[in-house]
């Protein structure tokens, strides 16, 4: 008799994060995936990555959730902070407004456990993510999974990855002030 699996809603920001991310634990979690984001406020960006990531999770096997898409919410929660440099308190409200959801629809259908694939980029702060992640689940039944998966060469999988299934690789995290700053530097 083999032991179940704790089930994992892993909230997954791209196709190319879940393919560095979803093989390297799906032997020890029961993951389903959580498309939950809100702040790619470029519709046509948004359905691109989310019809690339529903076709990806097939490859995975993995279900997929896809959380609802209101990019107006999310840019009233950054509101004031769209000239922060990317990775500062922008970012921090960000991945907070993303894993909350994440736990609440985690703590609603009686996950054991919820994480993150943006651990996965090197542009991002794991162990800021993971903090949030960690306040995300104080109250909660659901407990936050802390991971690093850029780590063991998580990205340089993602990339490989990625290359082999023709995902589609975008150069941002998503929100038009972090598109804004990529182009900025692309210019240079």
């Amino acid at each position: 008799m083999t032991e179940q699996k704790p089930s994992l809603l892993l909230h997954i920001c791209c196709a190319p994060c879940s393919a560095g991310s979803v093989p390297e634990i799906s032997d020890n979690y029961e993951i389903t995936g959580f498309f939950y984001n809100p702040n790619i406020d470029d519709a046509a960006e948004y359905e691109l990555r989310r019809a690339e990531m529903e076709k990806y999770a097939g490859t995975l096997g993995i279900p997929l959730v896809c959380g609802k898409y209101d990019s107006e919410s999310w840019k009233e929660a950054v509101k004031g902070l769209e000239h922060i440099p990317e990775g500062g308190a922008r970012c921090e409200v960000c991945f907070r407004y993303r894993l909350e959801e994440t736990a609440r629809y985690a703590e609603e259908n009686n996950f054991d456990l919820y994480g993150t694939t943006l651990t996965l980029s090197p542009l991002k702060n794991a162990k800021k993510i993971n903090q949030i992640g960690g306040e995300s689940c104080e109250n909660l039944t659901a407990k936050y999974l802390d991971s690093d998966f850029k780590k063991k060469d998580g990205y340089k999988k993602s990339v490989q990855r990625s290359t082999e299934n023709g995902l589609y690789r975008q150069n941002y995290c998503g929100c038009s002030y972090g598109k804004k700053i990529q182009d900025e530097r692309n210019r240079k």
